[in-house]
This record gives structure tokens, C-alpha cells and sequence, in this order.
């Protein structure tokens, strides 16, 4: 965080740190036990509802199968991007699933690719057709650009494919609190969604307090950090007094204090695993604990800066 971009955070739990009233299950949904979160939609809100508990691909060594058993196991929302270079097989699994449309939430990302609108406009359609769907339910631009012209362009784009039906709602990821601060200067549309890095070692307090304020619901990618959080000892302990793993901690943390978190594995019985969040609830303090295991600084960061460089390595 640059000394501009805070609002105001603290060490201690905060009153939204606990559930939502759009974290509430939605009444239409109740294949959804981990409930739902209200997006925007252009100007509308809570018309678009994202399951809390997603299921992520980047980086999946065998996509269609890995999709296969998440949906089988009950996930009924995928988080993919054109860059992963998997949408096809993200398709290929829908397809297959026997499951109808409406009955998956399915979210993927536009790069940063280009210099105008068309080019945003074409990396989306490009998307729908490897994915062999006539919409997405979020759409998200996946990188920020700090140069104002592509930005806006790009942005532009969004909203006309919002407004042509081809996503159900419009966001961005790895967005800091200076990109958001000059998107939502636009005008227009706000994101409904700012999917960026958050873990235990890496807890965004500023970011999500930037969230709040111009009423932009938290994603979470990488939200088990990789695997590295999963060693501490506080998790263990917390783990071992609520017979779960320490993993599903971690998610439990997540859902509890709002984010919409999507967890990647190609491992069956982590795939399983991890969508079992029901069951147990993290007191004050056990929050508390996890709060501490935020690292100052920013050192908890495993990817890269987003605006120390124009692009991840695709």
C-alpha cells in the first residue's frame, strides 16, 4: 500500500469481519450450503449471486477432470481465465456435467492484452466460444494497467458487455487501491468484484476496507496461499480442537469474514475436502489468532506486485 491508497485498518477484528447480511444463504439456493454473496450488477444490486465457496484452475495439471469432480463433489462455481489456457477444457466439463446453466456460476478473466476496446471485446468473445457458452456470470479484466487510455478503453468494453448480455456482472482482479480509485473516478459501472492474493500470511486489511467503501465484494485467489499457511501452528491447533484440517480452517476463515475464496486442487480427496465447510464455526478468538498470522509490510505476498509490473508471465 502506498500512504495514499489506506483508509483507515487496525490489528484488531473489525465489525465486518463477521458475516454480511448478503453472506445470508439466498432462498433460491440452497444447493449452496455455504451460502451466496450479492453482487452488483451495473446499476442494480443482489440481482447476481456468486456462491462464497468457488473452485479455481490455474495451473490445474488435468482441468477437465479436476472440474469433473469439483462439480460432482458439489462445487457450483468455476473460476477460469484465458490465460490459464484451460477454458476449453473448463467447457468440455460443463458440458459433460448433465448439470443446467443456471445451475453453475462460471467466472473467467480478460487479459490485459490491448491498446483499445476492440481488443478487450474480442479476448472476451474468444473466451465465451473456447468455453462454449453464450455468457459468463462474471467477468473480470484480470490485471491492472497503469496507463489511463487502456484502462478506460478497456473498461468500456466491460459495460458493453454487460449491457449486451454476454456476463451477468463486471469486475477486476489484482486491482489496488489506486487502480480502483481511478476506475471508480470514470464514472460508470463499479466492479462488482476484486479478486486479489488474500490469505492468512497476506490479509489485504487496507484493500478490503477500500472494498467496503465503494461497495466492492472480496475474491480470493490462492486463497490457502499456496499450501504455505497451512504449517502454522495456530491452524493446527484450531484444526485439531474442531476434528477438521487445517486447510478447511483457513476456508472457514474466509467465508466467516465475507470473501468469496476459490481453492484449487487436482487432488480428489482435497477436492472433497475442502468444499466440507459446514459443520463448525471460528469464535472471536480463533479469528483473532488468524489475524495475527498476517505479515507486516506486505511480506506475505506470493505473487507478484501489481503495480510494480504491467503483467504477469502468461
Amino acid at each position: 500500500m502506498h500512504p495514499g491508497d489506506t483508509l483507515h485498518s487496525s490489528d484488531t477484528l473489525r465489525p465486518d469481519d463477521t458475516l454480511h447480511p448478503d453472506d445470508a444463504r439466498h432462498p433460491d439456493d440452497a444447493q449452496h450450503p455455504d451460502g451466496v454473496l450479492a453482487l452488483r450488477n451495473g446499476t442494480r444490486h443482489g440481482d447476481v449471486t456468486v456462491p462464497r465457496l468457488g473452485f479455481g484452475v490455474s495451473g490445474s495439471r488435468d482441468t477437465r477432470a479436476a472440474v469433473t469432480e469439483a462439480l460432482a463433489r458439489g462445487y457450483r462455481s468455476i473460476d477460469t481465465a484465458a490465460v490459464y489456457d484451460n477454458e476449453t477444457e473448463v467447457g468440455a466439463a460443463l458440458a459433460g456435467s448433465g448439470l443446467a446453466r443456471a445451475e453453475v456460476f462460471v467466472t473467467t478473466k480478460v487479459w490485459n492484452v490491448g491498446r483499445d476496446r476492440g481488443d478487450a471485446l474480442r479476448s472476451a468473445q474468444e473466451s465465451l466460444d473456447r468455453l462454449g457458452l453464450d455468457h459468463v456470470d462474471l467477468l473480470l479484466v484480470h490485471w491492472p494497467n497503469d496507463d489511463l487510455e487502456p484502462c478506460l478503453r478497456t473498461w468500456e468494453a466491460m459495460e458493453q458487455l454487460l449491457a449486451d448480455g454476454l456476463t451477468r456482472a463486471v469486475g477486476v482482479s489484482n486491482f489496488r487501491p489506486s487502480h480502483l480509485r481511478r476506475l471508480r473516478g470514470l464514472g460508470g459501472t463499479v466492479p462488482a468484484l476484486n479478486q486479489v492474493e488474500l490469505h492468512p500470511h497476506h490479509q489485504q486489511r487496507e484493500l478490503r476496507d477500500v472494498h467496503a467503501a465503494l461497495g466492492i465484494a472480496t475474491g480470493a485467489w490462492s486463497p490457502l496461499g499456496r499450501g504455505a499457511v497451512l504449517d502454522e501452528p495456530v491452524l493446527h491447533a484450531i484444526a485439531q480442537r474442531h476434528g477438521v484440517t487445517p486447510a478447511r480452517v483457513v476456508l472457514r476463515w474466509h467465508l466467516q469474514q465475507g470473501t468469496v475464496a476459490v481453492p484449487k486442487s487436482d487432488d480428489p480427496a482435497r477436492i472433497a475436502a475442502n468444499r466440507d465447510l459446514t459443520g463448525f464455526t471460528l469464535d472471536e478468538g480463533e479469528r483473532r489468532a488468524i489475524a495475527a498470522l498476517d505479515v507486516p509490510g506486505g511480506a506475505g505476498r506470493i505473487g507478484p506486485v501489481p503495480d510494480r509490473v504491467d503483467r504477469i508471465a502468461a
